[in-house]
């Protein structure tokens, strides 16, 4: 039972799965297209919520976020299903196989055994196309791998029942149904306006407010949680940047070819100047990465390295806040 599906790699997994399937149903809609529409980018400091025993960082919206803002404003209707018990979760699985229909999944990361050890931990909102079946081996479409991979019955029932923070309990998706045409337009124009409205949200843990928060707690992080646990927590922001998938530097270059290519849908040469901008924003993001990717691991140079670091992102914070001001204005 194998469905004929194109594997196309991709920067992010739900992106990568949504404009998978898109252009499986035959909507060539890019990777970049589908995370500005569905306003894929954010910024939230979560501190209630613990991954990896520090506080979670988020530079994206909340896992299936993307996928529902975007059938929403092009006009595709979805399903989606949860399950308590892991042989319904099979059983609807393969009833999607056997009608030729290839599926998104939201797995966790930890037991995926294709992925390289490194990046095998606890982060549950990882996303995967089934498309289909081979004896007791699930064909596997992960768009963030070069190529196709297999799954066995038990190791795919791990990872979509895997426990803790957003656990996906079987969580599958897809498109049943399509307009004629995608009203790209209106939908660029929506994604937009949202992602401009969460960056500049007048809330201390959300979008640019956010990282001026982050900034002054890795200030005074050293003195109040120790060095161990301070370095621990500043991994976890560059971890969550730019290991797990939600992506700092990298979804601002998404980002940045999303306001590329709707420059030429809406005819507007103002995104293309702003995604050169946004281009060059994610480039201090990789540096900030860097800068305290060497502090947690020891190999700063300066005494005052969290300071350091901590400016940068507060400069991140003002470049970033006068870009989605003016990016609110272009449009």
């Amino acid at each position: 039972m194998q469905i004929e599906f194109t594997h196309h790699q991709s920067a992010h997994c739900e992106n990568g799965v949504v404009s998978n399937l898109m252009k499986h149903n035959g909507f060539d809609v890019s990777e970049p297209m589908v995370f500005g529409i569905g306003s894929g980018l954010l910024f939230c400091y979560i501190p209630f919520l613990m991954v990896n025993h520090a506080p979670a960082i988020t530079y994206r919206a909340m896992p299936g976020f993307i996928f529902k803002r975007f059938a929403k404003r092009v006009g595709i209707k979805i399903k989606r299903e949860k399950f308590k018990n892991p042989k319904d979760a099979k059983a609807r699985l393969d009833e999607n196989l056997n009608n030729n229909n290839p599926v998104g999944l939201q797995v966790g990361v930890y037991n995926l055994v294709y992925f390289p050890d490194e990046y095998r931990f606890h982060f549950n909102a990882h996303n995967l196309v089934v498309y289909g079946k081979e004896g007791d081996h699930y064909l596997i479409s992960d768009p963030v791998m070069e190529d196709v991979t297999t799954l066995t019955d038990k190791q795919l029932e791990k990872v979509r029942f895997a426990k803790g923070a957003f656990a996906p309990k079987g969580h599958i998706y897809y498109p049943t149904d399509f307009p004629k045409e995608l009203a790209l337009e209106k939908a660029i124009v929506k994604g937009i306006k949202q992602t401009c409205r969460e960056m500049l949200a007048p809330v201390p843990i959300v979008g640019v407010k956010g990282m001026r928060t982050i900034a002054k707690l890795i200030r005074k992080w050293p003195k109040k949680k120790g060095t161990k646990i301070a370095n621990h927590y500043l991994g976890q922001i560059v971890r969550m940047q730019e290991e797990i998938g939600t992506g700092g530097g990298g979804f601002r270059y998404i980002f940045a070819a999303f306001l590329q290519e709707s420059s030429k849908i809406l005819n507007n040469e103002k995104l293309s100047e702003l995604s050169k901008e946004m281009t060059q924003i994610g480039d201090l993001w990789r540096d900030f990465a860097l800068d305290a990717s060497r502090i947690y691991k020891n190999r700063a140079a300066k005494s005052d390295g969290y300071d350091s670091v901590a400016s940068q992102l507060e400069t991140i914070a003002d470049k970033e806040e006068a870009f989605f001001k003016a990016l609110k204005k272009a449009i």
